[in-house]
């Protein structure tokens, strides 16, 4: 068999493997509980769930979506999420090769599947992934300079504080701005936090790209739900994390055209 092949099965299993703990990250985190303790168990009937129904993805199907013990309904979000990382760390080898890039990469679509379910949940972005993600991204891009298209350690640091501070400016602007406009809340403190993350993984540039796709695709999700459900306030963290990846992969492609 095709090394690539193996490799991609391998990334598949191990993605589809991390998202079943995302899945854990997503349901505690948004409700303020550790993400280690306790074990896996059921949220309905609270009985630990045994090592062979958490096989990601075949367990799920395999129970026909019911927990074994008290045949409560599995979220479909749970075989979603799993499969989402599982196809995410595939793609992202088949575009940077098993390299820095790679691992830097995935973790950090990881960290903004993770986000972008509990904003949809709560409408809450969690400070413990955004401020904690701005640590990180500022000590990687100083540790792996190529992060920010330079092999300067001191410049690729100033492309990922510049980043910060393009990508959680703009949001927080444009929150200033329609809160002068309708009067109320506009933009959350959490999206903030969330672009000045990105920003320290992606440097500025590519932090104002995010910040101008994104609301394409929020205006077109934030339209159906103004008609179905009549709320003017959607989670933003999904449209962010997309445009992000879109940057990510053809951004400097984007630009060139813009340009």
């Amino acid at each position: 068999m095709n090394e690539q092949i193996i490799l991609k099965i391998f990334l598949f299993c191990l993605g589809a493997t991390i998202g079943s703990f995302l899945n854990v990250c997503i349901y505690r985190l948004a409700r303020r509980q550790s993400i280690v303790r306790p074990g896996s168990h059921c949220p309905h009937c609270k009985h630990p769930i045994n090592w062979y129904d958490n096989i990601p993805l075949l367990s799920y199907i395999l129970l026909k979506r019911r927990c074994r013990h008290c045949g409560f309904k599995i979220s479909f979000q749970y075989f979603f999420v799993e499969l989402l990382t599982a196809g995410l760390f595939v793609f992202l080898v088949s575009h940077f090769g098993l390299g820095v890039f790679f691992w830097i990469y995935a973790a950090l679509c990881s960290s903004l599947i993770v986000v972008s379910f509990i904003d949809l949940d709560i409408q809450e972005i969690p400070d413990e992934i955004s401020l904690s993600g701005i640590l990180i991204g500022l000590l990687l891009s100083f540790v792996f300079p190529q992060l920010q298209g330079t092999l300067s350690h001191q410049r690729a640091l100033l492309n990922s504080f510049l980043g910060l501070l393009a990508g959680g400016g703009s949001i927080y602007v444009t929150g200033l701005i329609g809160n002068a406009i309708f009067k109320k809340e506009s933009m959350g403190g959490g999206d903030v936090k969330l672009m000045a993350m990105l920003g320290t993984f992606i440097g500025w540039k590519l932090a104002l790209l995010t910040f101008f796709l994104a609301p394409f695709f929020g205006a077109a999700v934030g339209i159906v739900i103004k008609i179905r459900e009549g709320k003017s306030l959607i989670p933003y963290g999904p449209f962010l994390s997309l445009a992000c990846l879109i940057s990510i992969i053809w951004g400097e492609q984007i630009i060139a055209w813009i340009l």
